[in-house]
């Protein structure tokens, strides 16, 4: 009966062991995963420009395939990465801005069609066209 349980003890202590093997191994595991990458300087790997703008965002690239850095670019509304220049210009819009403005002065609500048959959408173009040759 002694020896029986001293194999036991013998048994668990090895299986302890072997617990504290494993959770080292795990830990240095970890750390090798922690290490952060070089990042690469160039965009010739990815096959597309949305890709590498991707890319550049999660800092896995330093530049995008036109040459651009994290800095300067930005996220639309639908969440797509784009060049914060354009993005800019593309709101500078005049005629866009004329239409919101109409709208809003009409009290638009919703999808209508700027001129069109309805009366509506006649009017809302007749005062966006008023608005856009104002600015």
């Amino acid at each position: 009966m002694m020896k029986k349980m001293a194999m036991a003890m013998k048994a668990k202590k090895m299986s302890m062991k072997k617990m504290g093997m494993k959770k080292m191994a795990k830990k240095t595991m970890k750390k090798m995963a922690m290490k952060k990458r070089a990042m690469k300087k160039t965009a010739k790997s990815y096959k597309t420009v949305s890709g590498a703008a991707r890319a550049v965002w999660k800092g896995r690239i330093m530049k995008t395939k036109g040459g651009l850095t994290k800095s300067q670019l930005t996220k639309n509304k639908n969440g797509k990465i784009v060049s914060a220049k354009k993005s800019a210009k593309g709101k500078k819009n005049k005629w866009i801005s004329a239409v919101t403005a109409a709208r809003k002065s009409l009290g638009v609500k919703g999808f209508q069609v700027i001129g069109g048959k309805t009366q509506k959408g006649q009017a809302l173009l007749k005062k966006a066209r008023s608005l856009y040759k104002k600015k």
